[in-house]
């Protein structure tokens, strides 16, 4: 497929360009990346849950900051307390305006003694050096330098330990180790957007076609397949996870305020120490966290009878969502609205219809019934609901 001359490739899109079957490419980040390599992503998701999946995830963007400061700078702008990092230690975190607003979520490895890797969803490049004034950091873009791919899957681990140089069985869940595959340095660290076992690869570009060969050939014998974007859709629903401009927007992008969202309002909350130095944001979090946030990002699981229902009025089986969907889809309780759904979609290994949804107080509390809006045959109707506390999907393996 000729990609279009404003979309960049990633340093594997000569080995994930031929899987592509169905050339169903999409833009993330400025980069062409596979929605899924066959032509539906059943065996893709199978593969997360059951095998391993092998997602190409380079176009994060991925900062180095260094220097004396390198800690302070960070430290100032996001909600967790990095100087108690260990050296190999990943933190997730997101990061607020001085409001308290959410403007980007990621993480944060600790390299060395004074260097540190953070990555976004968003380009934060010109907003790390705005809040770096003064100090004596460096902060380097390489984004394009470093390749990523997301080992994920209860089998990960073997395929790991079957390609690379040093076993990775004692690499503690968010934690980071050096190693070789192929020939070529990266680093591994146990991470993902799975909810799964899983570890994410970070490779210089210029040794990627290798360590990707590497790893497919390690694979085969354990039921590895290269995934897309779809079959992480899915999985990252299961497991609770947060998308920036699909289940909230950057405060730096929202039109109106009712748009933004705090760290509290994401269900973030542990991942906010008010306790350490000040930071853009704090105060603004702790007078929310005195009073208690309006607004809370929960689980929402439709009930089968209800859903099947609606279907069964009109003679239809139910239409169940296999690819997970991002729209806003009202939720009512007591006959009004009282929140939305950002994400939602049928979980094909808890056999439940789930969404992901942001809920007004008081009724965010788990077990608390509401209703869903859905159309049907053209109609707008409803299909009862409960809350749930997320994750929906927590297996011990993921840490264990």
């Amino acid at each position: 497929m000729r990609i279009p001359h404003t979309l960049r490739t990633t340093p594997f899109h000569a080995r994930t360009a031929p899987l592509m079957q169905g050339q169903n490419w999409r833009r993330w980040s400025g980069f062409a990346a596979a929605s899924c390599y066959e032509f539906t992503h059943d065996r893709e998701y199978a593969a997360v849950r059951n095998a391993a999946a092998l997602f190409d995830v380079s176009p994060l963007n991925k900062y180095v900051i260094e220097g004396p400061d390198a800690a302070r700078l960070l430290d100032r702008v996001v909600t967790r307390d990095v100087p108690k990092a260990q050296q190999g230690q990943v933190l997730y975190m997101s990061w607020c305006d001085a409001h308290g607003k959410v403007i980007d979520d990621g993480t944060i490895t600790r390299l060395g003694e004074r260097s540190y890797r953070l990555t976004s969803a968003e380009p934060s490049l010109r907003w790390l050096h705005r809040n770096a004034f003064g100090m004596d950091v460096r902060i380097e873009d390489v984004s394009e330098r470093l390749g990523a791919l997301a080992l994920q899957g209860p089998l990960s681990r073997a395929v790991l330990n079957a390609s690379a140089r040093d076993a990775v069985d004692g690499l503690k869940y968010f934690r980071m180790m050096d190693n070789r595959i192929a020939g070529v340095d990266i680093q591994v660290s146990r991470t993902g957007y799975t909810g799964d076992l899983g570890y994410e690869l970070w490779v210089p570009a210029e040794g990627a076609l290798p360590v990707w060969d590497t790893l497919v050939k390690a694979g085969a014998d354990y039921g590895l397949m290269p995934a897309g974007i779809w079959a992480l859709d899915v999985a990252r629903i299961e497991a609770g996870l947060v998308m920036l401009d699909v289940d909230y927007h950057s405060a730096h992008r929202a039109m109106i305020e009712a748009q933004k969202s705090t760290p509290f309002e994401l269900s973030l909350d542990w991942s906010v120490t008010l306790e350490k130095a000040p930071f853009n944001g704090r105060q603004a979090l702790a007078a929310e966290k005195a009073r208690g946030p309006a607004w809370r990002f929960v689980g929402i699981e439709v009930d089968w009878d209800s859903f099947e229902r609606l279907y069964r009025d009109v003679d239809l089986t139910p239409a169940l969502p296999m690819v997970a969907w991002r729209a806003s889809v009202p939720l009512y309780r007591n006959g009004r609205q009282a929140g939305y759904a950002s994400s939602g979609v049928w979980s094909p290994l808890l056999k439940k219809y789930l969404a992901l949804a942001h809920i007004e107080a008081p009724h965010f509390l788990p077990d608390t019934p509401v209703e869903m809006e859905m159309t049907v045959e053209h109609r707008r109707r409803r299909a009862d609901a409960r809350v749930r506390k997320l994750p929906f999907f927590d297996p011990p393996r993921k840490k264990a």
